[in-house]
């Protein structure tokens, strides 16, 4: 369990990558209810425009927080979240979207700290200003 008076802005705190495959996105689908066919099916995703089948949004945003909720040890210590989509995950037939996260320590201020996220594919950041306000 962190302790706010050992934080220190710029400090790694959480880094993780993660596989998602296009397995994900059926159990995703399955459980979120968005069964929008640009997640599943490339001939959908090609035919609006896209280069091929595309991770849910919402996924990788709460992939994207799990690093920092195992570190803080419990979900309840994240007081808010927020994100802009920057860039789509595309998700291979054959093989897994690599996605590395690493949260660092952006601000402390009045008993808390911003976690400021970084969501890279392929070298590409694809969480804009990916923050979280936390309580440790």
């Amino acid at each position: 369990m962190p302790n706010l008076s050992e934080l220190t802005v710029g400090q790694v705190v959480a880094e993780k990558t993660f596989e998602i495959t296009r397995d994900s996105l059926v159990r995703y689908a399955g459980a979120s209810g968005d069964f929008n066919p640009i997640h599943y099916r490339d001939d959908i995703a090609q035919q609006v425009g896209l280069p091929g089948v595309l991770a849910h949004g919402m996924l990788t945003m709460g992939v994207s927080i799990s690093p920092v909720v195992e570190w803080l040890g419990d979900a309840a210590k994240v007081l808010d979240y927020s994100v802009r989509f920057t860039k789509p995950v595309l998700v291979p037939a054959n093989s897994p979207a690599m996605l590395s996260v690493s949260a660092t320590v952006g601000a402390i201020e009045d008993g808390k700290a911003r976690i400021d996220i970084t969501t890279s594919f392929e070298g590409n950041n694809v969480l804009g200003k990916a923050q979280a306000w936390v309580k440790p």
